[in-house]
């Protein structure tokens, strides 16, 4: 006779931890579930790749659960008894199987933390919730890092974490390389040398997934070459570009980790952050194994590269986390610089002449990926400088990149990128004129505008619009020392010039289909 469903465990899309504790023994009473639903899949709109990869990643994990004998149910988007609501589902498999106990782990979207309260609350029946056993920090744990501390500075929260962790240290105080941090080594533009090895690609047919998806009508935009979708769905996959990076771009990866090219979607970056955002990969892993290659060819790879690698995820990627569970619900809802301008539309297209805008959209659109100073100095200074409302941008960031989660994209997003938070992450606003991206790309090389012109016709448009921000917004970065240089020049500026650039920036933000 079957063992009786007494115990229903719940996995979102991105808990797909294969070494979790609940999979090391099997619970003849517990059925796993998950869910492909119309919730997750239009509370934005995704680009397509995100939404096939998500479908393949979950599919292939429960996959891997029944294949060790775990009893798993699994929803797709298209099946008759799928209701498309998180709480109407489980309200439906609890009553089917008199379910006794519901099981969750604790989610990482504030939205989702909160509906699994609200549906637990109106149970009946016993509930617990789990630890994802992902994370190296809890909820809470910068929050307690700085308590009674007026500026949250990453670096300090970040050498913590080395300490606590012996990352890259020699003793409990002395980090390796006698520094803490090599960032002003990894500022090199990329010219053609040294060359970049094609990225690890997979080449999978997801035709049948993506009719799945079309024939349900969920909407998405963006580009996806079906028969050969090159993102990985699986550990085994996800192991495979860990290795694959290790050995033939970290040598590169922190010279270059700042470079922009018209013609590189990828340059040395490693490509892990799906793998890392979906759990199918722990952060202490992927660290430790990019140390280990490194320590055993420091012959040929600095520790500047590593120390790179190591800083975005032990440091900024435990940061930002912690930033969104002190600073929710109210963080997404801050727009400290009072901006109110729509996105152009050329963010889903990439129909404009600005060369940098077109590259990073048009790499965005076809991949579903852009690295994070294609996301910060390009996309995300314009839509600074143009005063877009805040969460225009957080919509469009959280749609079309395939690694986009709530809890990392709107603290990069609202905080880092647009400053909407008004200094909680950033000390300054992360903008600038056009000589930033000419001195880290090719983009301004073939561009329409000039961008050693400030004015005219032809002036590079971030000159007109940088210039023009920091007179709109001065009142409010009067304060801010870091400012004070700009802002210094600013006022140097002769009456009928700032009148010049006002006049074109309000044509270039009212007219974005001109330019």
């Amino acid at each position: 006779m079957a063992e009786k469903i007494t115990k229903l465990r719940l996995i979102l899309g991105d808990q797909l931890n294969h070494k979790h504790t609940w999979f090391k023994e099997q619970e003849k009473n517990t059925l796993y579930v998950l869910m492909e639903m119309r919730q997750e899949t239009d509370y934005v709109m995704h680009h397509i790749q995100k939404v096939v990869g998500f479908f393949c990643v979950m599919r292939n994990f429960a996959k891997y659960l029944k294949e060790r004998g775990h009893k798993v149910l699994y929803l797709k988007i298209s099946d008759k008894k799928n209701k498309q609501t998180l709480p109407e589902n489980l309200k439906q498999l609890i009553s089917e199987y008199k379910i006794e106990k519901f099981e969750y782990q604790l989610p990482d979207e504030y939205r989702l933390d909160v509906q699994l309260k609200d549906f637990c609350n109106d149970l009946h029946i016993e509930t617990e919730v789990y630890d994802t056993e992902h994370f190296l920090t809890s909820r809470e744990d910068l929050t307690n890092f700085y308590k009674g501390k007026k500026d949250m500075v990453m670096e300090y929260f970040y050498r913590d974490m080395r300490k606590k962790y012996d990352v890259l240290m020699l003793t409990e105080k002395d980090p390796e390389g006698g520094k803490w941090n090599f960032d002003k080594s990894n500022r090199k533009k990329w010219t053609g040398k040294p060359e970049i090895p094609h990225e690890r690609g997979f080449r999978k047919d997801v035709s049948g997934i993506l009719k799945e998806i079309e024939k349900s009508g969920i909407k998405t935009f963006g580009n996806i070459d079906a028969e050969k979708f090159n993102w990985p769905t699986s550990r085994e996959d996800s192991l495979s570009v860990l290795n694959y990076f290790c050995k033939n771009l970290l040598v590169y990866f922190g010279d270059f980790q700042d470079a922009l090219h018209s013609e590189q979607a990828y340059l040395f970056h490693s490509r892990l952050s799906f793998s890392l955002n979906t759990k199918m990969l722990h952060p202490k892993e992927v660290i430790d194994a990019v140390i280990a290659h490194w320590r055993e060819h420091k012959d040929e790879i600095d520790i500047s590269q590593v120390e790179g690698f190591v800083r975005q995820i032990l440091g900024w990627r435990e940061y930002m986390r912690g930033i969104y569970w002190k600073e929710m619900p109210g963080y997404r809802r801050t727009n400290k610089l009072d901006n109110q301008n729509k996105l152009p539309e050329f963010y889903w297209t990439g129909n404009t002449k600005m060369n940098c805008l077109k590259h990073s959209i048009k790499h965005s659109l076809d991949n579903a990926y852009a690295h994070h100073i294609q996301r910060l100095m390009i996309t995300g200074n314009y839509a600074l400088l143009t005063q877009t409302h805040p969460n225009e941008v957080d919509a469009w960031y959280l749609g079309i990149y395939i690694d986009a989660i709530e809890w990392v994209e709107i603290t990069n997003t609202r905080g880092m990128s647009q400053f909407a938070d008004g200094g909680i992450v950033a000390t300054k606003p992360y903008v600038s004129s056009g000589s930033y991206i000419h001195k880290m790309s090719n983009y301004c090389k073939t561009c329409a505008y000039d961008v050693k012109k400030k004015t005219g016709e032809n002036s590079c448009p971030f000159n007109t619009l940088y210039w023009n921000f920091l007179a709109e917004k001065r009142e409010f970065f009067k304060g801010n020392r870091r400012m004070a240089m700009m802002l210094s020049m600013l006022d140097k500026k002769s009456g009928d010039e700032i009148i010049t650039i006002k006049n074109r920036a309000n044509d270039i933000i009212n007219n974005p289909e001109k330019f």
